[in-house]
């Protein structure tokens, strides 16, 4: 499947709320689905397109990274994903529970034979990362606590519903008789319970187990960014679906390195004789350091640009610069002789302040907005 619009597909605009969605996806499932349109293979990518929609645009996590990032979101959307070649299966039972036993025979699929698949919830997690780890990438692991099966918890077929996850009954009216279907309430539509608890396990049989969790950190992520890490989180109740871990980018501040986007910016202090003689400094760089030449008479506030040293772009869009921005120091401690010394250069034709061309554009504007 191509990697549409998920807005497109279901025909929303991007402030649809969620019941809108949830509407619009129901009736392309209904208007494309198999039983409706037996073997023809454009009716069963349309569904299969709405589905992988809905699957976004139904979690507010992923929908939010969708608005951000649109397909390139880093990390991915977990399970299908949009255009990720999702099966029958996969629909089936990730979004049975929106259709129940409303539609009859011809839907059965949709969750009549099945009880409804349930997920874990998510799990949201802060890592703190330094500058040279978000401009190389990093792979770390880390401890979670979170809901599993515990050992010896066994699952079967609820005994009110056997396993389906509804409950039919039938009325007798004077119209004839009526047949209603409802979720299960043993079960809440799940279709099975816990047959034997583990011990120490809740009432769903599971219990809270520290695990190591390795996660991949790809290159340029940002503060507050989110990293989905699917299928990680709490498991669910009766094996269905485990939620996901949400990883929080957090930054360390860098002593010599400012952020802004994939751009670095370096303040260098130099004296006033390297700024009027010129030298040749170091700055410091994400991995080590580089020369950078201060030329003859550069003046407080120049800024050179070292192209390609700054952070790389986290949708692979090339790497930033660092900007340095040359600060000249002025001295608060002189001794007799050093004051003595630039005594005598107070008054040189060399000590003389000249304006540059710059200052000169500067003054000129003023002038005209003041009118002299």
């Amino acid at each position: 499947m191509s990697k549409r619009d998920p807005y497109e597909v279901l025909g929303v605009g991007r402030s649809a709320s969620a019941d809108d969605i949830k509407k619009a996806y129901r009736k392309m499932a209904i208007k494309y689905h198999p039983d409706k349109n037996p073997g023809d293979a454009v009716a069963e990518e349309k569904f299969k397109d709405a589905a992988s929609a809905y699957e976004i645009l139904s979690d507010p996590d992923k929908k939010a990274k969708y608005d951000r990032f649109g397909h390139n979101a880093p990390g991915g959307f977990g399970g299908g994903g949009f255009g990720g070649g999702m099966n029958m299966e996969d629909i089936f039972s990730q979004f049975g529970d929106i259709f129940g036993g409303h539609f009859g025979g011809g839907f059965a699929g949709f969750g009549q034979q099945r009880g409804r698949t349930v997920k874990g919830s998510n799990l949201r997690v802060r890592i703190k990362l330094t500058l040279e780890e978000i401009a190389h990438g990093a792979e770390k692991k880390i401890k979670v606590t979170k809901l599993v099966r515990g050992k010896g918890s066994e699952y079967g077929n609820c005994s009110s519903c056997g396993g389906t996850g509804q409950v039919r009954r039938v009325q007798s009216t004077f119209l004839g008789q009526m047949q209603t279907v409802t979720t299960c309430p043993t079960c809440g539509g799940i279709g099975q319970t816990v047959s034997k608890r583990a011990p120490g396990s809740d009432e769903h049989g599971l219990v809270r187990e520290e695990v190591v969790v390795p996660i991949r950190i790809p290159a340029g992520v940002e503060e507050g960014m989110q990293l989905n890490i699917s299928g990680m989180g709490n498991e669910a109740p009766a094996g269905g679906v485990p939620g996901d871990l949400l990883v929080v980018i957090e930054e360390e501040a860098h002593k010599e390195l400012k952020r802004d986007g994939t751009t670095l910016h370096h303040e260098a202090y130099i004296n006033l004789v390297d700024a009027a003689l010129g030298a040749s400094i170091e700055v410091p760089l994400v991995s080590g350091k580089a020369k950078v030449k201060i030329e003859p008479g550069t003046q407080s506030g120049t800024t050179m640009r070292l192209r390609g040293k700054g952070l790389p772009s986290i949708n692979h869009h090339g790497t930033g610069d660092l900007l340095v921005h040359v600060m000249v120091w002025t001295p608060t401690d002189l001794s007799k002789e050093e004051k003595a010394t630039l005594e005598k250069l107070r008054t040189s034709a060399g000590f003389q302040p000249r304006p540059t061309a710059k200052d000169k554009g500067f003054f000129e504007k003023v002038k005209e907005m003041f009118g002299h």
